[in-house]
């Protein structure tokens, strides 16, 4: 089935609308069957890596065993704030967080300046034990 131009519209409306987050390929299968509309996971994944190329979603992979994830970020190709995102992954629980950080922002300009190596905050995930999860085991 070709991706028809009103499913763009759709996804791209859909996207818009979870702008901030991170969403995977059966998220997006999800919302089209609730719209009563059938697409293939395939076209899905296709269309949002069409996205990613075209620079207005941004693509994450966090490990071998997580499911990609994608994330709008519109026309200035920038997180909702503007600031570069890195990751943490919990470890029990498996949530994604994002992290806004000065602290990291200013470890990724020290790699680069004094160690002239580029840190790249998309493929940069942090590991550990949400708060959540770190309540339950107390």
């Amino acid at each position: 089935m070709a991706y028809k131009t009103k499913q763009r519209e759709v996804l791209l409306e859909y996207l818009k609308k979870k702008k901030g987050s991170h969403i995977t390929v059966n998220d997006v299968c999800d919302f089209f069957d609730k719209k009563g509309e059938k697409i293939g996971q395939t076209t899905v994944y296709r269309q949002l890596e069409k996205m990613v190329d075209e620079g207005v979603v941004n693509k994450y992979i966090i490990d071998g065993n997580s499911p990609a994830c994608f994330e709008y970020v519109g026309e200035n190709k920038m997180h909702t704030d503007g600031k570069v995102c890195f990751h943490c992954k919990c470890e029990v629980c498996g949530a994604l967080i994002h992290m806004h950080c000065d602290e990291l922002n200013s470890i990724k300009g020290h790699l680069e300046k004094d160690h002239d190596f580029m840190l790249n905050p998309k493929r940069t995930v942090f590991y550990g034990v949400c708060k959540k999860c770190r309540r339950k085991m107390a």
